[in-house]
């Protein structure tokens, strides 16, 4: 994550307002499948006398909160120069970055160790000895920024950069609604699942009033962060070309692109029409209904008698 070219982050602060994820996706990318999405613990193949019943739900969340967090490194022949440089560029940076309302900053240390250059050492014969030898100091800090506004992430990288800080690491996204939008699954799952229960039975004409109900249900949380991927977008020549030809293909530009959990597999979506990245949460309820006819005509046998004895009196 480190490293990254400059010229790649300016290009990246242009376009930062709506989606935003952080240098992090350039190495590592967490892939979710396209089409079956298991929530729930996966029930047991059933068996003749058994049905399930599954309700999916899903909610796209809107970050009310968000946190940047930027890379800084600064190298120096001493610890004293490396900590008042690194120091000098923090500094200049944070005092503009909380004049924005409600911004907030914090620094984390991250390393602080020494940095080494090979000497050659003189001889008379012809075989030169290399000898590993001190030559300054690295200092690792990454600065947290926490903000409500996601277009004031431009200015931050803009005054970041002008302190030579670059390296956008991540963002993350916070909502303080995510437990009564839990809640909202819930509830809404379960009115659906009633529904399914009651169709079931009256198409099949089925009656599980002694059937045995087992339920299972789970939540999972995707953040936007995890959910970019990456693309190249060119058309190759179709020139035919003769087996004893040079050919130097050109570069071809890699870009990321957000692809947030499609809504084409889910009973329900609360505020399923998005325009930006969005904390999307899944919840999914399963219910087992395995009949057991022998059980069934005891109840039943058992429900006569209980009827024949209240006619006696």
């Amino acid at each position: 994550m480190k490293n990254i070219a400059v010229f790649a982050t300016l290009i990246l602060s242009q376009t930062l307002c709506s989606q935003v994820s952080g240098n992090i996706n350039y190495r590592h990318q967490t892939q979710y499948p396209e089409t079956t999405i298991n929530i729930a613990t996966p029930v047991a193949d059933p068996d003749l006398n058994e049905r399930i019943i599954s309700v999916k739900g899903m909610a796209n969340v809107k970050a009310e909160k968000y946190v940047a967090i930027f890379s800084v490194t600064q190298v120096g022949e001493s610890a004293e120069e490396v900590n008042s440089l690194i120091e000098n560029r923090i500094t200049n940076s944070i005092l503009r970055i909380k004049s924005y309302p409600g911004a907030e900053t914090y620094v984390d240390m991250i390393s602080f160790v020494p940095v080494y250059q090979y000497n050659a050492e003189k001889k008379t014969s012809s075989k030169k000895t290399y000898n590993e030898v001190p030559a300054g100091f690295e200092l690792k800090k990454n600065i947290h920024i926490k903000f409500q506004d996601p277009s004031q992430l431009n200015d931050f990288i803009a005054i970041l950069s002008k302190n030579e800080i670059y390296d956008l690491v991540r963002v993350d996204y916070f909502a303080g609604s995510i437990e009564n939008i839990r809640k909202e699954l819930m509830a809404k799952a379960k009115s659906s699942l009633e529904e399914k229960m009651k169709n079931l039975a009256y198409f099949s004409g089925e009656d599980f009033t002694y059937a045995t109900k087992n339920i299972n249900d789970g939540f999972r949380t995707l953040l936007p962060t995890e959910m970019y991927k990456s693309y190249e977008a060119y058309n190759s020549s179709s020139l035919a070309l003769t087996r004893f030809a040079n050919v130097n293909p050109a570069a071809k530009s890699v870009t990321l692109y957000y692809q947030p959990v499609l809504d084409k597999e889910f009973d329900f979506v609360i505020n399923p029409v998005i325009h930006e990245p969005v904390i999307q949460i899944l919840y999914e309820i399963k219910l087992s209904i395995k009949r057991n006819p022998e059980r069934e005509k005891a109840e039943m046998n058992a429900l006569k008698r209980g009827r024949k004895r209240f006619r006696l009196f």
